[in-house]
């Protein structure tokens, strides 16, 4: 009858734990050599994002947060991460050196450098500052305005043609200049996040975008749509806006948001009359009542054809003073017709509005290209997170999971304004190199 012994086994778990333990030496001394130079890479974003707090409690935290960041910032730049679970698949597969540079976790049993779990990935994005991650992602596109870090490069194929919306936006330089004297213009409009839901309400919010280059500055959230008005102050009082234009849509024509920007901000506004103003509306329309002739040198017509439509802008301008609003100097007409490529109109639409520039800083063809800049904030911000980005198909819904990759979108967007490209899709096809991709922000 054999019997069995219980001194082997206890043996060979000592050897186990002994063999555990040397793996754990020697992979905490490759980690403290590997760790000196991690970390070391100059990156403005990495700087930025550095600034933004933890929200986790330091008690059994494994995975730096600026790891996450980067990894879902760079992986949104990539055609297809529109979720958390494509950008955890995208991360998963970063070089190692990548890794190392960034500063993840070692883990000595391994011998890699291992990458956040999606779950992770989900409840850091769900608790982050979205104030704070929106100040560090723009921050970083002020930087790059300003000079102080070099602008992004994104790989293209060789011997590629030119891109159609690379030549459009070449072909409309030419054909429809920008006036003379423009100061730089930018718009400020509200989107809502669909699907989403907070104990205020949806995820609404509120974004400034330059009119030219459509560089995003700043963002904030809402409960609603009707407290865009209560978040200018805090959206813009940040930035550095003195001496721009500020184009905004009817739901902030109000004599707070008038007085903020000339007063306050030391800027400009271009602001339209409806409803909720009827004094100044209906006084703004007296002023510009009258034959085509009689303002025949204070109108600019403008004319447009493409998207398989035609446009006819004229805007026609007549002097003011503070009794009428605010700060304002001019009123202005501005009457869209569009019609088909045969040149038959179809529909026609008049607005009012007013301005707190003068005559002689602003004349009918500046009002009429600020009044047009005002449709960036839709087609260069709105639009391609919607379509491009696919934000309403977005199946985040609590926390501020869904603003913070609102956050990452408004940064991509950036990035690949500020390297030169005017089609964000056929950019993000150019990115499937991660090698590439890291080395947009020079990681």
């Amino acid at each position: 009858m054999s019997s069995s012994s219980p001194i082997h086994p206890v043996v060979d778990h000592l050897a186990d734990l002994a063999l555990w333990e040397a793996e754990l030496a020697a992979g905490s001394v490759t980690s403290d050599a590997m760790a000196a130079d991690a970390l070391s890479v100059a990156s403005s974003l990495l700087d930025r994002l550095r600034q933004v707090p933890d929200p986790r409690r330091l008690r059994g935290l494994r995975h730096p947060l600026l790891v996450i960041l980067v990894l879902t910032a760079c992986a949104t730049l990539v055609t297809g991460n529109d979720s958390v679970t494509a950008i955890r698949q995208w991360a998963a597969r970063t070089p190692q050196d990548v890794l190392h540079r960034l500063g993840a976790r070692f883990n000595p049993l391994s011998g890699r450098y291992t990458v956040p779990s999606e779950r992770t990935f989900r409840r850091v994005l769900t608790g982050l500052d979205g104030d704070a991650l929106d100040t560090a992602t723009c921050g970083y596109a002020t930087d790059v305005v300003r000079g102080d870090a070099s602008l992004p490069v994104i790989a293209a194929g060789h011997d590629e043609p030119t891109e159609r919306e690379q030549r459009r936006a070449a072909t409309r330089a030419v054909t429809h200049p920008r006036p003379a004297g423009l100061l730089p213009a930018a718009a400020i409009d509200g989107k809502l996040l669909h699907g989403t839901r907070t104990e205020a309400g949806q995820v609404f919010l509120v974004a400034a975008i330059t009119h030219h280059e459509a560089v995003i500055l700043g963002q904030r959230q809402v409960p609603d749509k009707r407290g865009e008005n209560a978040v200018i102050a805090e959206l813009l009082t940040p930035l550095d806006v003195a001496g721009m234009m500020l184009t905004l849509d009817a739901l902030h024509t109000t004599k707070k948001t008038a007085r903020l920007i000339t007063g306050t901000l030391k800027a400009h506004y271009l602001l339209i009359l409806k409803g909720n103003q009827p004094l100044a509306s209906h006084a703004a329309q007296a002023l510009l009542t009258g034959t085509d002739t009689a303002f025949i040198d204070h109108t600019d017509v403008d004319q447009d054809r493409g998207h398989g439509r035609t446009e006819r802008r004229t805007l026609r301008v007549a002097a003011c003073d503070d009794t009428l609003f605010p700060g304002a100097r001019q009123v202005f007409r501005l009457r869209r017709d569009t019609g088909d490529l045969d040149g038959v109109r179809t529909s026609k639409e008049i607005i009012h509005g007013i301005v707190s520039l003068g005559a002689d800083q602003a004349g009918p063809d500046h009002l009429n290209a600020y009044a047009r800049g005002h449709w960036a904030v839709e087609n260069r911000l709105h639009w391609p997170r919607d379509v491009t980005f696919r934000e309403d198909d977005s199946q985040l819904r609590t926390g501020t999971a869904p603003r913070a990759l609102a956050s990452f979108r408004n940064l991509a967007l950036n990035t690949f304004r500020l390297a030169g490209r005017a089609n964000i899709a056929h950019a993000r096809r150019d990115l499937h190199d991660r090698t590439d991709t890291f080395a947009v922000y020079g990681i």
